[in-house]
């Protein structure tokens, strides 16, 4: 019994540093564009069964057992589930920043796809995008948008975004504004499926499912709002109250570890 409460114990204060870890973590991205927190999930692990429950045959006839004997062998962490919910959004005003609005705010299905060269290719929620010497869209860290909505001419004197994804220029002299091109969303059956790869980016998986490719606004695809960009969803608060209870957590494994110790002590003294 003191042996499975030490292993007990130390799968405890495994999975709590784990927990404590993904809190940290989400605490460290609480101002990335785009980021979505991560739940941590866990199990318990096998457990020992000393008597089942049931029919039990005996020298006075069977016994209809009501409840078994079983004790349980610890936990472990299951998987991490990223929560697809809005970040909080900031208005930018600089027009080539792109907020994706879900048609159900609470259900994030919606994502900008980055070409990431040889082929490669990877989805955000980040639209933090700037403009090259070529007029084409492109993230902070030089990937550039896929499909390529057209290429902003460079003397261009107001460019905006419309809700479906519409890039419009104003030329100088003249008054009306001019389509340069059309933004694509695309979405995903599971998007918690995907698979973070960093840099504020996912890539497809077999959970996931395939991407989507639609425009804005049309059969369910969210739409844009230009000059805005969404943030984390991390909220500070909640991760601070978070920690704190897997902190404690920790701490109570590590007393169970201790009180084992304590008793595996007492029984090495019993002959003295």
């Amino acid at each position: 019994m003191m042996i499975r409460s030490l292993w007990s114990g130390a799968t405890g204060m495994q999975a709590m540093q784990f927990h404590i870890d993904a809190i940290a973590h989400d605490l460290t991205n609480v101002n990335t564009n785009g980021y979505k927190k991560k739940i941590v999930n866990f199990q318990d692990l096998l457990y020992q069964t000393t008597r089942s429950s049931g029919l039990m045959g005996g020298t006075e006839g069977a016994v209809n057992l009501p409840v078994g004997v079983q004790v349980g062998l610890g936990v472990r962490v299951a998987g991490t589930t990223p929560v697809m919910t809005m970040g909080s959004v900031v208005e930018t005003g600089n027009w080539s920043d792109m907020l994706i609005e879900e048609p159900q705010a609470n259900m994030i299905k919606n994502f900008f796809q980055i070409d990431m060269g040889n082929g490669n290719l990877a989805y955000t929620r980040d639209g933090n995008f700037r403009v090259d010497n070529e007029g084409r869209l492109m993230t902070v860290d030089g990937y550039f948008l896929n499909p390529q909505p057209g290429n902003i001419a460079e003397n261009a004197v107001t460019v905006q975004i419309t809700p479906e994804g519409r890039v419009m220029q104003r030329l100088p002299g003249e008054t009306e504004f001019a389509e340069v091109g059309q933004i694509q969303l695309f979405t995903f059956m599971n998007p918690a499926g995907l698979e973070a790869v960093g840099n504020n980016r996912w890539v497809e998986s077999e959970s996931s499912g395939a991407a989507v490719q639609g425009a804005p606004g049309v059969d369910g695809f969210g739409t844009i709002r230009g000059g805005f960009i969404e943030q984390s969803n991390v909220d500070a608060i909640s991760e601070m109250v978070n920690m704190i209870a897997a902190q404690r957590a920790y701490e109570f494994n590590s007393k169970s570890i201790t009180t084992s110790d304590e008793m595996l002590q007492t029984v090495n003294n019993l002959k003295r």
